[in-house]
């Protein structure tokens, strides 16, 4: 299984960054998580193959994880950024359904290699 995000960079609190991940293979489930600097890695929102999503509290109403099957590719739409989501943000991979898609289960067997997400005030 190979992971490879993209679209990080620099934006002001309050603007809007999209995130993608190409996947291989049909994956049952998929994961946006991040880690702050000095802090551990987070799971903010999941997507299952039927398209169910699962967000962390801390990016919801306006955080949306979607997928594209066809173009095996996974989506982080953020809007309404803060200077506290600044993190690297890894995409992950859970073929075999560990993890319950659940964003809180930290044990995804497969992680792309990350990408930075810097929000200044």
């Amino acid at each position: 299984e190979q992971l490879v995000e993209s679209g990080g960079g620099s934006v002001e609190a309050g603007g809007s960054m999209r995130l993608s991940c190409g996947y291989t293979g049909s994956n049952y489930c998929l994961a946006w998580f991040r880690q702050p600097p000095g802090k551990e890695r987070e799971g903010i929102a999941t997507i299952a193959y039927d398209r169910s999503t699962r967000y962390a509290d801390s990016v919801k109403g306006r955080f949306t994880i979607s997928r594209d099957n066809a173009k095996t590719t996974l989506y982080l739409q953020m809007n309404s950024l803060k200077p506290e989501d600044t993190a690297m943000y890894y995409c992950a991979s859970d073929p075999y359904g560990v993890t319950g898609c659940r964003p809180d289960r930290i044990s995804f067997p497969y992680w792309g290699q990350g990408t930075q997400v810097t929000v200044s005030s």
